[in-house]
């Protein structure tokens, strides 16, 4: 049995390992042709590692458009989403967990259901009403629709109920504490782990939005960086090397924030699912 159980192991290591390198190589294409020149591109048999080192892309990205402004945009739009997101996420998650409320579970009940709805269902609905609010071409219409998410309500909800008993608040409300104070100084510390993965879902989710950018911003100069990529491809070409350039330097905020916060996803995760 300790045989067989040895040869499991290491199967579902081999299988995991190889989706791994499946996973990882379409990215590892997109950072070797970023290096790459166009008649490179052509070559039959493809090389996957560049004959000639080409930084002249990156160059050609910041030449050809702001693309320092457009970072900033993103970087901005994702950075207040995620926070917006991680507020309401924890201040939701806890009470769905902690009160009770007549009405409160069909409320959560239905917000639940909104997270099925796709955004192109609502999407003009919303554009309509960023257009009457006069919110159009403007920061604030931009960034909106991503202050809240129903997933990561539910996130918080599920981590506040399985980390957070309710003894230690009610020790904290019999001492005298308010709900406010159990809030900052209870719960928010004991979901560092959980907030921090939502955060980095959050940021990824807006630095990577296309669609509702497109829609609300017409002014140059508040493209983020998805639509400062699209600028690199014409009805009729597309300039592979300078794209892959620009989304080379798109991925490297989010690869920086992984990298940092990725033993939170992972605590989170597990102890999401944990008794």
């Amino acid at each position: 049995m300790k045989r067989r159980n040895q040869i499991m192991t290491a199967l579902r290591m081999l299988l995991l390992t190889l989706g791994a390198i499946l996973m990882v190589i379409p990215f590892l294409w997109m950072v070797s042709t970023a290096f790459k020149t166009p008649p490179e591109l052509n070559i039959y048999p493809p090389s996957f590692i560049p004959q000639q080192f080409n930084f002249d892309n990156f160059v050609a990205v910041f030449e050809t458009a702001p693309f320092h402004l457009y970072f900033f945009n993103s970087l901005r739009m994702a950075v207040f989403s995620a926070l917006a997101i991680v507020f309401t996420s924890v201040i939701a998650g806890y009470i769905f967990a902690k009160f009770r409320y007549y009405g409160l579970a069909f409320i959560f009940s239905l917000l639940l259901a909104t997270a099925i709805v796709p955004f192109e269902i609502y999407m003009i609905p919303l554009y309509l009403q960023m257009q009457s609010l006069d919110l159009l071409n403007k920061f604030s219409g931009l960034v909106l629709p991503y202050l809240v998410m129903s997933f990561g309500i539910f996130f918080m909800r599920q981590n506040v109920i399985q980390q957070i008993p309710d003894e230690i608040l009610e020790s904290a409300r019999v001492d005298g504490a308010s709900e406010w104070r159990i809030f900052f100084q209870l719960v928010v510390p004991l979901l560092v782990a959980p907030m921090s993965a939502l955060g980095i879902f959050a940021f990824i989710e807006a630095w990577n939005a296309f669609v509702w950018p497109l829609l609300v911003i017409g002014d140059k100069s508040l493209f983020t960086m998805e639509l400062g990529l699209a600028m690199f491809q014409s009805s009729f070409s597309i300039d592979m090397t300078v794209m892959s350039a620009g989304s080379v330097i798109s991925v490297i905020p989010i690869l920086i924030v992984f990298i940092f916060l990725r033993r939170h996803i992972i605590q989170s995760i597990s102890m999401t699912g944990s008794k």
